[in-house]
């Protein structure tokens, strides 16, 4: 079997699980976050179930930081040694400094002929998305440039839909956005939430969490196309899994997920919601990936 030409990179904002980064060959680069008082590389020093745990157990807000221009360079270098090209999808450049550390870690790399960094204005399920979609059309033999411009495509295309426990999260973090209008509303109003060019925007206000969490499995179930989509969720696994069991009949593939310790420190415990695109663009081969998902 031939080797692929093209290694797909991203940052652990894509929250992918262990299993389907090895399963997928994807090099993930981690953010590091702290909480109560230690810093961990997210997702490789910290997994989720110990993140929050030891969020509720500090009482305090955590707080994350991008990963280095030379973390990059290393995981360049590592995977220029086996493939001809390097495709690097990241998290908003609105959202974080990831996508600038990634532009200077192939300059520090002496590689930016040879790596393509690309914001994809997502972050956490709609991010994982791209990069499976990449993942696999690297793992067919594409090039460098037909995936990236398939993965724009799918990232133009993925809608988005997710609720809060609390804005206070968001906006201790400064991830809230164009949402900021939302902060002081009255306490019983439950925003549904979007990533808009790239940012945190206010969808709709709903009344309770109860109808916020219907309306969210109502937009997504919106339209007859099947989908591709990943359900993902902070301490929230019921309301993840309700998400799930609406949208089984209509998606050619389906994942649920944490969301990973960096994503949580902004989102916060309470979080659910949904990435989905048309499957006609690119249908996701996930059906023999839903326990590596888990793992």
């Amino acid at each position: 079997m031939s080797r692929a030409r093209v290694a797909v990179v991203t940052d652990s904002t894509a929250d992918l699980s262990p299993g389907l980064r090895e399963q997928l060959s994807v090099t993930v680069v981690p953010l590091t976050v702290t909480v109560g008082g230690q810093s961990f590389l997210d997702g490789v020093e910290i997994q989720p179930e110990d993140f929050y745990r030891r969020l509720a157990a500090s009482g305090s807000v955590a707080s994350t930081s991008q990963p280095s221009p030379g973390m990059f360079a290393g995981a360049y270098r590592q995977a220029l040694a086996e493939h001809d090209q390097v495709l690097s999808l990241h998290i908003s450049a609105k959202l974080s400094g990831t996508y600038q550390a990634a532009v200077q870690g192939a300059e520090l790399a002496q590689a930016t002929e040879r790596v393509t960094v690309v914001d994809t204005g997502l972050v956490s399920m709609p991010l994982a998305l791209v990069v499976l979609a990449a993942a696999e059309l690297a793992a067919d033999g594409g090039s460098v440039r037909e995936i990236a411009e398939k993965v724009r495509e799918i990232a133009r295309e993925t809608r988005v839909y997710f609720l809060v426990g609390t804005l206070e999260q968001l906006r201790r973090g400064g991830r809230i956005g164009r949402a900021s209008a939302l902060v002081g509303s009255v306490l019983q109003v439950k925003p549904l939430l979007t990533i808009a060019d790239g940012e945190v925007a206010p969808l709709e206000r709903v009344r309770t969490r109860e109808r916020a969490l219907s309306r969210l499995i109502e937009l997504a179930g919106a339209g007859e196309e099947r989908c591709c989509a990943i359900v993902g969720h902070a301490c929230s696994e019921d309301a993840a899994q309700r998400v799930a069991d609406a949208l089984a009949g209509r998606t050619e593939s389906l994942l649920v997920s944490p969301l990973g310790p960096v994503v949580g420190a902004h989102a916060g415990p309470g979080t659910v919601g949904v990435g989905l695109y048309p499957a006609a663009l690119f249908p996701l081969g996930l059906s023999d990936l839903r326990t590596a998902a888990a793992t």
